[in-house]
């Protein structure tokens, strides 16, 4: 890995001259759906500190999707928000730790993820390249689209202040991280962890590892497919998206990992737009990205810029 140029090797990835249109299109359809959001209390998996709600919301095509949404019980209201975005082959995640801080959390289950997959389950493998030859229907666009309105279910909860909305996750959940603070203006605080999704035309040559390798096996089949693949794939790519980005965000990536290759790493952190921004390029550490150790700063980080004040029991 040591001989590879892993700052400046740059990237393959070109931006379509509709792509604004694209999303713009996308993201006014999504927004004539109404959400019709349900909030389910669920008794078993709360805790004498901590409220655990089941919600289902309408998203792309009209899907049902599903996530967890937690509150502290003894809570000081308005309060911050904190949404979760889980990995190519993860679960959501039920993040009554972060209400435990004081923030009312989201651990978001995107279409395919468990509760959400009644009507799509192309499965794992399988999402990355679901009609990946066709850009309108491709998989990744309802995806996406789930990942955003989570955002508005957030700013139509009255305990919500709409002004401290912050987003994280690692892998997958690291591009929807980098690609919901690109798309929702609301999002004041991001942290990104070793970012999938960037650089995906770049990735396939850079390692054989899955997920990516599914998009390898797909040519292999299909060699004719090649111009085509390209072409729907720059339109979900992070690095045509995170110029968009305003808020503050942290990123940081492992200088082993061989899932999410570091190149697309510091070339998606180098177009992202925000001024205030920060890399954390690990040595020694894969797709991991020393997240362990990173998780002190992100949660100083978010601390510092949404404010929560802790439950007490």
């Amino acid at each position: 890995m040591s001989a590879r140029n892993l700052v400046d090797y740059g990237t393959a990835v070109v931006k379509p001259a509709d792509f604004d249109a694209f999303w713009e299109e996308t993201l006014a359809r999504a927004a004539s759906i109404p959400l019709n959001a349900t909030v389910t209390p669920v008794p078993l998996r709360s805790t004498p500190t901590v409220e655990v709600f089941e919600v289902h919301y309408d998203s792309w095509d009209h899907v049902r999707v599903a996530g967890w949404y937690c509150l502290p019980r003894q809570r000081r209201e308005p309060l911050p928000a904190m949404v979760f975005y889980p990995g190519y082959i993860s679960e959501p995640t039920l993040p009554k730790g972060y209400a435990a801080k004081g923030y009312a959390t989201f651990g978001v289950a995107p279409r395919g993820k468990l509760r959400s997959n009644a009507r799509f389950n192309p499965g794992y493998p399988g999402l990355l390249t679901y009609n990946i030859v066709d850009r309108h229907t491709y998989g990744y666009r309802g995806f996406y689209v789930d990942a955003f309105r989570v955002i508005d279910f957030l700013l139509a909860q009255p305990e919500v202040d709409g002004t401290r909305i912050g987003v994280q996750g690692g892998s997958q959940g690291g591009a929807l991280t980098l690609l919901a603070a690109s798309m929702c203006p609301a999002i004041a605080a991001a942290a990104a962890q070793a970012p999938y999704l960037a650089g995906m035309i770049d990735a396939i040559a850079l390692t054989h590892s899955y997920p990516y390798e599914e998009i390898n096996e797909y040519l292999r089949l299909h060699p004719g497919a090649r111009d085509a693949v390209t072409e729907t794939l720059a339109y979900y790519d992070c690095h045509n998206f995170v110029e968009r980005i305003r808020c503050p965000i942290i990123v940081n990536i492992g200088l082993n990992d061989d899932v999410c290759p570091p190149e697309t790493g510091y070339e998606v952190y180098r177009r992202i737009g925000s001024a205030q921004k920060q890399l954390y390029a690990y040595a020694g550490h894969g797709h991991d990205s020393n997240g362990y150790g990173h998780a002190a700063i992100v949660d100083e980080f978010f601390a510092d810029l949404l404010r929560p004040v802790p439950v007490t029991a």
